[in-house]
């Protein structure tokens, strides 16, 4: 696994110690979205012709668009192994998964749809929103080589220390970003088509057996 894109589990026990209470004050987790309500979020600004973040660009809008739809079809179509159903429900204590993101990001709208599902298997887990250009102070502490990449999520225990994190995209979409980074030789625009290509080949098969290790680590821990 790419060590940019997940916390390798052999790393698990020294970091499931961090305690990041300092990171979710009372004043961050209670601004934090709901999936339904981050749907709804999209929804609007999609209609409102902008995005969500400090940045705004008719791009943005574009894949802010196209980030809703794809969305609204995953979140009807995406299923989870049997294996990691099973696995996902032998968690016995309560957990939050705070996931950064923005409207526009396209590996947010792959991924994230996945995360959802995966978590509504387990009662105890709930999952919130945040959003990454509200969050600085979060993401700051969750750099993907020195980037402020999303979508990033945190999952913590009742108490705040943290039991894994994940992100920003599976290790082979990870690998092709920093392939295109050192030697970008068409434009981006190009690019982002290969990486929706490698997501429809993929069939989410990565971040399934990418969670189902990071899961499973925090079983052996705890």
């Amino acid at each position: 696994m790419n060590s940019n894109s997940i916390q390798s589990v052999s790393s698990y026990k020294e970091h499931r110690m961090k305690n990041a209470a300092h990171l979710f004050p009372y004043a961050v987790t209670e601004k934090a979205y709901s999936y339904l309500d981050y749907m709804e979020l999209m929804e609007k600004v999609v209609l409102e012709n902008r995005t969500t973040g400090l940045k705004q660009s008719e791009d943005l809008n574009h894949y802010t668009r196209l980030n809703l739809s794809r969305m609204q079809r995953l979140n009807k179509k995406v299923t989870i192994h049997e294996d990691l159903k099973k696995l996902i429900s032998q968690f016995q204590f309560p957990q939050t998964w705070y996931i950064l993101t923005e409207a526009w990001c396209g590996d947010a709208a792959q991924n994230i749809p996945f995360i959802v599902a995966l978590a509504s298997f387990n009662p105890l887990i709930t999952v919130k929103m945040l959003l990454r250009d509200e969050n600085l102070e979060i993401i700051d502490a969750y750099l993907t080589d020195g980037g402020r990449s999303i979508p990033k999520l945190i999952a913590v225990d009742e108490n705040f220390n943290e039991l894994f994190t994940w992100g920003p995209r599976p290790a082979g979409a990870q690998e092709m970003l920093t392939a295109y980074k050192a030697n970008p030789v068409k434009p981006f625009m190009e690019f982002a088509e290969d990486i929706q290509r490698w997501y429809i080949a993929d069939k989410t098969e990565s971040i399934q057996k990418e969670m189902k290790e990071l899961l499973e680590g925090v079983l052996i821990e705890k």
